[in-house]
């Protein structure tokens, strides 16, 4: 377990950094470069799952040397547990036009695949060109998802994970890296 005097821990301890912040930077760079090479061509929309996604997203956004645009989708499983429920809500649906564009689902975390699996499905409907998933974690447990991950920044360890976008009830999302809740 890390004691820390970290401010931002709000008195919680975690039970050790899992990603810190030179990684997840160095790997989203590298993400950024695959990107960039897997779609030279085409609209590109990349649309991030809120909340999880936003700090990853608007790091990898950087890095990916092409024009694209961006948009989100905001979908709920959680609550304040910290299993997802599988019950999938969508509470914020993209406005933007997703027929005959390369479609790049963003998330910050693959674990059941139960939301990921909705998503595809609606998202498949409005005819885009392409559909792929990009993902900062992927738990490799996801046995309802029925899509492979593109794009994967780090295989994750079965622990509850938390910061740069991962919360536990809406805590610790702005840690700068990704550590293990205790």
């Amino acid at each position: 377990m890390i004691e820390t005097n970290d401010p931002r821990l709000m008195g919680r301890a975690v039970e050790r950094i899992a990603f810190d912040e030179t990684a997840i930077r160095d790997r989203a760079r590298e993400l950024g470069a695959e990107i960039t090479a897997a779609y030279p061509d085409g609209e590109l929309l990349v649309l991030g799952l809120l909340k999880g996604s936003f700090v990853f997203l608007a790091d990898l956004v950087r890095q990916i040397q092409r024009p694209l645009h961006v948009d989100f989708l905001v979908a709920s499983s959680y609550g304040e547990a910290t299993v997802s429920s599988g019950n999938v809500r969508l509470v914020y649906d993209p406005e933007t036009k997703l027929e005959g564009k390369h479609i790049l689902l963003v998330e910050d975390i693959v674990d059941s695949g139960r939301t990921l699996q909705k998503l595809m499905e609606l998202l498949r409907v409005r005819g885009p060109r392409s559909l792929e998933i990009c993902a900062l974690l992927h738990k490799r447990i996801a046995t309802e998802l029925h899509h492979e991950v593109r794009f994967v920044g780090f295989d994750a360890p079965s622990e509850f994970l938390v910061g740069y976008g991962l919360d536990h009830a809406e805590d610790f999302r702005h840690l700068p890296y990704v550590a293990s809740l205790r």
